[in-house]
């Protein structure tokens, strides 16, 4: 199985760069390409040549590059954290630019047609706020109805899981080894 990290933090101290680790590390005997959305300098600027690209299917060679990775792979994984309840700026350009119409999704008769199916995504998020609080304010509903019905199964994918590490930035070392144990059995199948 050929495998395609997209991770998206701007810290290599960070929790997410520690579960990105941990994931390469799960996988170190199957084919994985990583893209560190800062370390490629990925332009998250969704233009106006863009928009006018797509229903065309012309795409930037940056978008064309990334899209290339991706119609590669057969497992997807995303890490990055939550921020402000949602993805951070250059995670929700990728989408905007990577996940374009004829790539990842079109209409057909006005109906909408994911055409990513056959491809598996695993997606890896933190936050600061507890579990118990995102209940209680519907944030854990919101963040599943925008992202993974509204992006991920919207485009085709196939979600194997979705998982998110609350308190994060407070997190122990106990907890982020039981992370770490977690998302290493998201790998098993």
């Amino acid at each position: 199985m050929k495998h395609l990290i997209i991770y998206c933090h701007p810290s290599s101290q960070s929790l997410n760069h520690q579960l990105k680790d941990t994931v390469l590390n799960a996988l170190q005997a199957q084919q994985v390409q990583v893209r560190d959305l800062y370390q490629i300098g990925f332009n998250p600027v969704l233009s106006q040549a863009d928009m006018e690209g797509q229903r065309k299917g012309i795409v930037a060679d940056d978008v064309r590059t990334e899209q290339d990775f991706i119609a590669d792979a057969d497992v997807l994984t995303l890490i990055y954290p939550i921020w402000w309840t949602g993805l951070p700026a250059i995670m929700k350009g990728y989408i905007d630019r990577v996940l374009s119409y004829g790539f990842a999704y079109r209409y057909d008769q006005g109906v909408q047609r994911g055409l990513l199916t056959g491809k598996k995504v695993i997606i890896i998020n933190t936050h600061g706020k507890s579990d118990e609080e995102y209940a209680a304010s519907g944030m854990d509903t919101a963040l599943a109805l925008t992202s993974d019905a509204g992006i991920y199964r919207y485009c085709g994918l196939d979600i194997i899981d979705h998982v998110y590490f609350d308190r994060a930035d407070r997190a122990t070392s106990d907890m982020i080894s039981k992370w770490k144990e977690q998302v290493i059995s998201l790998y098993k199948f």
